[in-house]
């Protein structure tokens, strides 16, 4: 889909305005403290051409496009509504999930997919179930205990909770502007906990802003499992240089969140 060229919703979106992220973030501050309507408007169709670029994921599935449209701008008002700007989040980092999550919801409850009536039922359950282990456990539980929660096998409620969810891959990128490109991988996290997606999109963004070098040593030391040694000898610098940038690193991490 050419999202310049149509007209979806009539709405021409080959004259939506975009906003720059400090004009989304003066709405957003101005929308908290008058309640502006004229700069929640703004912000909304401010931000239109996400929602585009996130619904062009979603098409290809027979569903109208003006109806999915319709769809993404309900998660994009959710994510007005939410947001928290004591974060230093991109805004449009944080709507691209809540814009996605809408979607998923509408096609999930209004999916061809035939799915057994029993299936769906116990996906819904595990669903819930999850819900409130994530509230009693103050993190995000593991199949085992949502299973043992709702007194089911755990093979059963992996293939219930497949049953309703479309495969994609993590690295599949949802939205680029010319600061920032979101990947899936960015959603992956209980949507139920903003504060901790919050603190989860405050830090990939501070990973973001350290160099190439930096990031390639958080990423052998702590996803690899290296040590700073074996750093050292495959990136060709000092023992001693990698301590240094890696703490330099996780400081500066610390600091922007």
């Amino acid at each position: 889909m050419a999202y310049n060229k149509v007209v979806i919703a009539g709405i021409n979106t080959s004259e939506l305005e975009v906003l720059k992220e400090e004009e989304k973030i003066a709405l957003l501050k101005e929308i908290r403290a008058t309640g502006s309507k004229a700069a929640r408007d703004k912000l909304i169709n401010g931000n239109l051409r996400l929602v585009l670029s996130v619904i062009q994921r979603f098409t290809g599935r027979g569903e109208d496009i003006d109806d999915l449209f319709q769809i993404g701008v309900i998660g994009l008002i959710k994510a007005i509504n939410n947001f928290d700007l004591s974060k230093e989040v991109r805004f449009s980092t944080y709507c691209v999930p809540m814009i996605s999550g809408e979607l998923r919801r509408y096609l999930r409850d209004n999916s061809h997919v035939k799915v057994s009536r029993s299936l769906r039922d116990l996906a819904y359950k595990a669903i819930q179930a999850k819900e409130r282990l994530t509230v009693s456990l103050c993190r995000e539980p593991n199949t085992e205990e949502i299973a043992k929660e709702i007194n089911e096998k755990r093979s059963d409620v992996v293939i219930a909770l497949e049953s309703i969810s479309d495969p994609v891959s993590l690295y599949e990128p949802v939205y680029s502007d010319s600061e920032d490109t979101l990947y899936i991988m960015d959603q992956v996290s209980d949507m139920n906990d903003v504060e901790s997606r919050m603190d989860e999109l405050a830090i990939r963004d501070a990973i973001r802003d350290l160099d190439e070098r930096e990031r390639n040593i958080l990423y052998l030391r702590f996803f690899c499992g290296k040590t700073q040694m074996e750093v050292a000898g495959e990136i060709g610098i000092s023992q001693a240089q990698v301590s240094r940038l890696e703490k330099g690193a996780i400081s500066r991490i610390k600091n922007s969140i």
